[in-house]
């Protein structure tokens, strides 16, 4: 299938993985703010004394998870013609990633905020339930996307299937 062909999944994933990229950007002002235990940006005047809540750990995740998650899905946008997918099965796995992309940064911003929100089991408070779902939305989606990546590749699918 022509690279044109898959302009527009690869327009939609270039603009979702810069808005994913910025959300990590800001995930890391957060980070810098917790960081130096104020909210300041020089040449702005003025600060605010203010502890974000948190540890480096969480706030360090959710940074990365933004920046890689928004990076990955560039790095879709560019390799995707050369899987020669069927458009519908390109579109697909697309969308689940961008889902996917999503989901992680949002989900590790929770663990940034909130005290036992890691998300990693099931039970505790609401704010550790919303990062357990997000992370098993977008886990499930991943693997699948994957999955289904390897099948068609390696079958040598032709965009015409």
């Amino acid at each position: 299938m022509p690279t044109t062909d898959y302009r527009a999944i690869q327009t939609m994933l270039v603009r979702q993985g810069g808005l994913v990229l910025l959300l990590g950007f800001v995930a890391g002002f957060g980070f810098l703010f917790f960081l130096i235990g104020a909210i300041e940006l020089w040449p702005i005047p003025g600060k605010i004394d203010y502890q974000l809540p948190g540890t480096v750990k969480a706030w360090r995740m959710s940074h990365l998870e933004g920046v890689m998650n928004g990076l990955m899905l560039w790095l879709l946008a560019a390799v995707l013609p050369t899987f020669a997918l069927p458009f519908a099965t390109a579109r697909r796995i697309a969308h689940m990633l961008v889902v996917t992309a999503w989901t992680f940064p949002i989900a590790s911003l929770f663990d940034a905020f909130f005290q036992n929100s890691r998300g990693l089991r099931f039970g505790g408070p609401v704010t550790n339930l919303i990062p357990f779902f997000l992370f098993y939305i977008g886990i499930i989606l991943l693997v699948w996307a994957v999955i289904e990546i390897i099948i068609k590749v390696g079958r040598g699918t032709t965009p015409t299937d």
